[in-house]
């Protein structure tokens, strides 16, 4: 954008920051404090602010797609991706149209519709109705579509095709309902495991770690026990286990694979950040 008046200097918004410049034209390090007040600065850190809050939207708002694996109108995309906050997180990932195609998102034209690079590295355009962006977990060669991720130089905004996944294991026991992997996993201080917990992104509830999961059409929560003692008592991570929309706990055979991998993610994560031998020598 151009340069704005602001007393006796001059504004602009250069690469996400206020920059100034005096009368004579030349760029200053900072803004001074004596036009910090004026409308224009003003306006244009309240610009900053919120176009780092719209990036942050945008960012959390696909995220949520592909965890969820939603199908999104074509039409949507196409909207928002002259919007640069947009692009730059929809660009590369890999999405799957209702024409069946498959390939890393490069355009989105609301006249000449879906822009991909398929899997055999060809430009190709369709007129889809929808596309999925899915869960990791739900792509078929997820290493081979890394492999050729680094091949086409791609670099994505969100953990897509380099988010962890777990895939649950066959043969498990019919009646078996919890996972203890990642259980046991020591905290000095229950109120360290709680804020680890909210740092990651996760609720907690009822002493519990929670995280929701869109698997189809249902709406499952995976729980991790944490504890609802006095906050400076010491903790350990509990039991993984899944619960169905009304609260009732699923056998480990009722768990899809999203919830599955979303669930495992969550409680190894927990578990990193337990008190090792070594924290304990060091305090």
């Amino acid at each position: 954008m151009g340069w704005v008046q602001a007393g006796d200097y001059e504004v602009a918004l250069e690469d996400g920051t206020v920059v100034c410049r005096n009368a004579a034209g030349r760029r200053l390090k900072s803004v001074p404090s004596k036009i910090a007040e004026e409308p224009a600065v003003v306006g244009l850190r309240q610009l900053v602010e919120w176009l780092e809050r719209h990036e942050r939207e945008c960012l959390a708002d696909v995220e949520r797609w592909m965890v969820r694996s939603l199908a999104v109108p074509a039409a949507v995309v196409a909207r928002t991706w002259p919007d640069p906050a947009w692009r730059a997180v929809l660009r590369d990932l890999v999405v799957v149209t209702d024409t069946g195609a498959t390939g890393f998102l490069r355009d989105a034209d609301p006249e000449r519709g879906i822009g991909l690079v398929d899997l055999d590295g060809d430009t190709v355009r369709m007129a889809a109705r929808e596309v999925r962006f899915p869960h990791p977990v739900l792509l078929e060669d997820l290493d081979d579509l890394r492999e050729f991720a680094v091949e086409l130089g791609v670099e994505q905004s969100i953990g897509q095709l380099y988010r962890e996944v777990w895939h649950k294991p066959a043969g498990l026991p019919e009646d078996r309902v919890a996972v203890d992997d990642y259980a046991g996993g020591r905290f000095d201080q229950l109120r360290f495991l709680y804020g680890r917990t909210t740092s990651l992104g996760y609720q907690v509830r009822g002493g519990q770690a929670v995280c929701p999961v869109l698997e189809g059409t249902r709406v499952l929560e995976a729980r991790v026990w944490l504890g609802d003692f006095d906050p400076y008592e010491s903790t350990e991570t509990g039991s993984l286990s899944w619960t169905d929309q009304h609260g009732s706990t699923l056998k480990l055979s009722e768990v899809g694979p999203v919830a599955w991998s979303e669930g495992m993610r969550m409680a190894a994560a927990l578990y990193a950040g337990r008190s090792t031998e070594k924290q304990e020598e060091a305090a």
